[in-house]
This record gives C-alpha cells, sequence and structure tokens, in this order.
C-alpha cells in the first residue's frame, strides 16, 4: 500500500476518533469521562469542563478534517505533530492526578505516539515537493 493511502487512512481515523471522543463529551460527559483515566468525575458546575474538552476535541478534529479534505498535507502533518501535544497533555494529567496509568499510557500515550508517527510519516510523504526549487517559466526574448 502506499505511503499516501497510508497516511490517508491513519489521519482519517485519527479525524474519527477524535470527532467521536469529543462528541461524547459534549452529549454524554459524565458517561465518556469514565473512560478518561481520572480517579474522579467532576459533578455539579465542575462537569461543564468535560463539555469545554469536548469542544478543544472536536474543533481539533475539524483542523485535521479541513487539511485532510483541501489536501494541504505538510500542514496535516504539522497539525498532527502540534496537537499530538494534547494527548501527551491528557497523560500527564491522569498521571499527575492519581488516575489509571493503564488509561494513560494505553490510551493517551498511545493516541500522542501514533499522532506524531503519522505527522512524521506526512513530513516524509510532502518532503519531496517542499524541497523542490521553484523554477520559473521561460521568458520570451
Amino acid at each position: 500500500m502506499p505511503l499516501k493511502k497510508i497516511n490517508t487512512v491513519l489521519a482519517a481515523t485519527f479525524i474519527l476518533f477524535i470527532l467521536w471522543f469529543g462528541t461524547g463529551y459534549i452529549l454524554s460527559p459524565e458517561t465518556t469521562a469514565a473512560g478518561c483515566g481520572l480517579p474522579g468525575i467532576p459533578a455539579g458546575d465542575a462537569g461543564g469542563f468535560l463539555v469545554v474538552k469536548g469542544i478543544r476535541d472536536v474543533v481539533m478534529a475539524l483542523v485535521l478534517g479541513i487539511l485532510l479534505v483541501t489536501g494541504h498535507r505538510r500542514a496535516l502533518g504539522w497539525a498532527l505533530l502540534v496537537e499530538s501535544l494534547a494527548a501527551f497533555g491528557d497523560m500527564t494529567t491522569v498521571l499527575t492526578h492519581h488516575g489509571s496509568v493503564a488509561t494513560a499510557l494505553g490510551v493517551h500515550a498511545l493516541t500522542a505516539t501514533l499522532m506524531v508517527v503519522n505527522g512524521l510519516l506526512l513530513m516524509r510523504e510532502t518532503r519531496a515537493a517542499a524541497a523542490a526549487p521553484a523554477t520559473l517559466a521561460p521568458q520570451p526574448a
């Protein structure tokens, strides 16, 4: 399978995965939060932070989706690299708040690592096009 197709499938999978989780946090925050890895789920007005996380995830998915659909593959690679920091941040939050180590590593760290790999593969795929020197069309004499 060509690298471009692998990258497209991986990126589309991340987009759908992030969109699914984000939507879950918006529509059913308490249910979705149970799989986040934290030992406690915010209640009452504090539960609004779960919706904020959901909105963040949906927006991140939309950014990636727009870059994929419009064919901006190098920018998509950069966006995946940058957005992986959110997953690494989620992992760090779970670990520093005495949450599930298995979830921190098996969900958040794995997601972040795969996003980095996909981002680097996209950068590799587009490296030749980015490095190609611009050539000017011959001018009439």
